[in-house]
C-alpha cells in the first residue's frame, strides 16, 4: 500500500517558532492522535507533523510519501527518519519537497500510477491564500491534488468549521485529531473583502511545560490565518477536482455527519474515492 501525506504549502516560508509551539498545541509531546488507526492503504501524507501522521503510518507498515514546501519542516521529518533508518521501514520512508501549485511534477508516483491515499489533515489546505480574490489557486491546487490519487484510491482531507466560526466568530470548543490540554485561549478574527469573508485569524495563547526558567509551565503566543473554507463550497471545489468522478462522504470529527445536528463539530474531514 502506497500513502501520502501532504503540507505541500504554496509559498516556500517557513514558519519561524511554529513548530514547537504547535506541537504543543497538538499534543505532540505526549504523541496522542485521537483520530482512528489507518487501516487502508496509501497516503500522500502532511509534513507539518511528522511526529504524529507519517510516523504513524510509517510504524503501521504502510509505504508513506510525505511532502511540505517548507524547509524548516523537511528538516524535522529527516531528522526523525535518520534517528530511525536501522528500522526497515523508516529507511524506506520517502521525503519529498513539494508544492500544490506544481504537486503532479514535484512528486514521484508509486509504479502503476498513483497513490492508494492521499491524506491532507490539520487544517492545512486552508493556509494556502486566495491571492487573485478567485479560488484560481485553490482550484489548481485542488485538482494537482486529486491527480496523487489512483483509480479507486482515497483522498482524506480536512478543514475547520468555518460555517460556525463565521456565523459567531468563534472557533468551536473540543478536540479534532491532536489531544491537548495545554490550550488557555484562541482568539478569532474575521477579515471581511467586499462584504465577503476572505481569511481568519486565530491568535492562540499555548500553556508550554518546562518553558520557565525554573522549569514551570510558560505561556506561548502564536497567530495562524487560514481561508475559511465552508462545508457546501469546499464540497463543490473538491468534486470538480475529480472532474465529479468520485464518490464523498463527510465526517465531522471523525463521526458521521449529518447537517443540522446537535454536536458541533470542530473539523469538517472529506472522503472522496476516485470512481474513474
Amino acid at each position: 500500500p502506497h500513502l501520502a501525506l501532504s503540507e505541500a504549502r504554496r509559498t516556500k516560508i517557513g514558519r519561524q517558532g511554529c513548530p514547537d509551539s504547535w506541537a504543543s498545541l497538538a499534543g505532540i509531546t505526549e504523541a496522542s492522535s485521537t483520530g482512528p488507526s489507518f487501516s487502508w492503504p496509501g497516503p500522500l501524507s502532511p509534513l507539518a507533523l511528522p511526529r504524529v501522521d507519517s510516523i504513524m503510518l510509517v510504524e503501521e507498515g504502510f509505504s508513506v510519501t510525505s511532502v511540505d514546501a517548507s524547509d524548516k519542516m523537511l528538516k524535522y521529518a529527516l531528522k526523525e527518519r535518520w534517528n530511525r533508518r536501522h528500522e526497515p521501514a523508516f529507511d524506506k520512508w520517502v521525503i519529498e519537497e513539494a508544492n500544490w501549485m506544481t504537486l503532479d511534477k514535484d512528486v514521484p508516483q508509486p509504479p502503476g500510477g498513483g497513490f492508494d491515499a492521499v491524506i491532507c489533515l490539520g487544517n492545512s489546505f486552508a493556509h494556502l491564500p486566495d491571492c487573485r480574490g478567485d479560488q484560481s489557486e485553490h482550484r489548481l491546487a485542488l485538482r494537482n491534488i486529486a491527480s496523487m490519487v489512483r483509480s479507486g484510491g482515497l483522498l482524506v482531507i480536512d478543514h475547520r468549521n468555518y460555517d460556525h466560526i463565521l456565523s459567531t466568530g468563534c472557533a468551536p470548543p473540543g478536540k479534532n485529531i491532536y489531544k491537548n490540554d495545554l490550550t488557555k485561549d484562541i482568539t478569532t478574527s474575521v477579515l471581511t473583502v467586499n462584504n465577503k469573508a476572505h481569511m481568519v485569524t486565530l491568535d492562540y495563547t499555548v500553556q508550554v511545560p518546562g518553558a520557565g526558567q525554573d522549569g514551570s509551565p510558560g505561556l506561548s503566543k502564536f497567530r495562524l490565518s487560514y481561508y475559511p473554507h465552508c462545508l457546501a463550497s469546499f464540497t463543490e471545489l473538491l468534486r470538480a477536482a475529480f472532474g465529479g468522478r468520485c464518490q464523498h462522504s463527510v465526517l465531522g470529527d471523525f463521526k458521521p455527519y449529518q447537517p443540522g445536528q446537535a454536536y458541533i463539530p470542530c473539523y469538517f474531514i472529506h472522503v472522496l474515492k476516485r470512481t474513474d
